[in-house]
């Protein structure tokens, strides 16, 4: 069961007009399409009355997975619209702005996603656009506490140690997780904190 936390909006500085950087360029064109499809946070353009007008391949997998399996092209998951349905209600108080609205969908522990929305209003489209970007947390995460184990020089088992609270896991949940005390966490905690600093000292 998908649920959502946490609405963030924000507003930001207006972008560069396609004019301005030449992506009429069938070249550039096909580059950028290459790099939306690659990208590992899901991408969905949605015209304002909720239909898909594209979705990169990662999206695709993210709302099969919000619909427990199915991905209609017309349907978008509920707990997504929602979002969207928000900013479009909320327009007007920020016309003169462009607004991200934000918030988190909760699967599980492990299946924290940050959504994004914006308005597109670009040259070629009659109407504006919603601009959706899905963001897989614990992927994230996960990236951010791998660089960090290089970083620190952490053992195999301070890595596996760092991920889970890097995870948001209690010491308690590290330590029933890995089959370990929580002081043994602890302990292993403490060494990572010293490793740590002594980074921070380096640099």
């Amino acid at each position: 069961m998908s649920a959502l936390t946490k609405t963030f909006v924000t507003t930001v500085a207006k972008p560069q007009q396609l004019d301005s950087i030449g992506l009429h360029d069938s070249k550039r064109a096909n580059f950028l399409q290459e790099v939306i499809e690659g990208l590992e946070d899901g991408i969905l353009i949605l015209n304002q009355t909720g239909e898909v007008v594209h979705a990169n391949a990662s999206a695709h997998r993210l709302c099969c997975q919000f619909n427990q399996g199915n991905f209609n092209q017309n349907f978008l998951p509920p707990v997504i619209w929602n979002v969207c349905e928000s900013l479009l209600s909320n327009e007007y108080f920020f016309s003169d702005k462009l607004i991200i609205l934000s918030d988190e969908i909760l699967v599980d522990k492990s299946n924290v996603f940050r959504v994004r929305v914006r308005l597109l209003d670009l040259d070629g489209f009659e109407i504006p656009c919603l601009l959706v970007t899905i963001e897989n947390q614990y992927e994230s995460l996960k990236s951010l506490a791998i660089t960090e184990v290089k970083k620190f020089d952490l053992t195999p088992r301070e890595a596996e140690i760092w991920f889970l609270y890097r995870s948001n896991y209690s010491y308690k949940e590290i330590a029933t997780k890995l089959y370990i005390t929580i002081n043994t966490v602890k302990k292993h905690m403490k060494n990572i904190h010293t490793k740590r600093q002594t980074s921070l000292v380096v640099e």
